[in-house]
């Protein structure tokens, strides 16, 4: 805002980034001077006023979205606290369920192991393998060796019953 009586505007009083400008030169009565200082000044306290106002307003704006802001963080806050406090309860639990079923795993491999060491005894006793040439040779020529010790002794007490037998008719 300019604000000057005579030749040229104050400096001081001009907006920022406002170019000074020259007002032509108006002869003024000087009865008048007082009039024209006061006209001056009732405009400077009006535009004071009216910059006072808009300041207000604008402050009052500010401090309601402040406010407002405020009070949505301290929402947040109450809300992320009861978020941590919940889900560190949950960690806590998911934990000791981990546990929990960590060692019901290793129970389970251990009752496994044990079922496939059986089912290998079992198999073992139960299910025929087959025998090697060498088994096969060894058992034929011990059941060789038999047959022959039953022949000769065969032989030897068959002659005996015959004599025995032929005495009798």
């Amino acid at each position: 805002m300019i604000y000057s009586q005579g030749a040229a505007a104050d400096p001081a009083l001009l907006d920022e980034g406002a170019e000074p400008a020259v007002v032509p030169t108006v002869h003024v009565a000087a009865t008048n001077a007082a009039g024209g200082i006061l006209g001056m000044l009732e405009v400077i306290e009006s535009d004071f006023a009216k910059n006072l106002a808009q300041e207000e307003v604008t402050e009052q704006t500010a401090q309601s979205k402040y406010d407002k802001m405020a009070q949505v963080n301290k929402v947040t806050l109450v809300i992320k606290t009861q978020d941590v406090k919940y889900k560190t309860a949950e960690s806590k639990n998911l934990d000791s369920r981990v546990t929990e079923q960590t060692s019901d795993l290793q129970a389970i491999h251990t009752q496994i192991s044990a079922v496939y060491d059986y089912s290998d005894k079992l198999n073992s006793m139960c299910v025929a393998k087959p025998e090697t040439y060498e088994e096969r040779r060894g058992r034929r020529q011990a059941e060789i060796a038999g047959l022959r010790e039953a022949l000769s002794y065969l032989e030897g007490t068959g002659s005996m019953l015959q004599r025995n037998h032929h005495s009798h008719k």
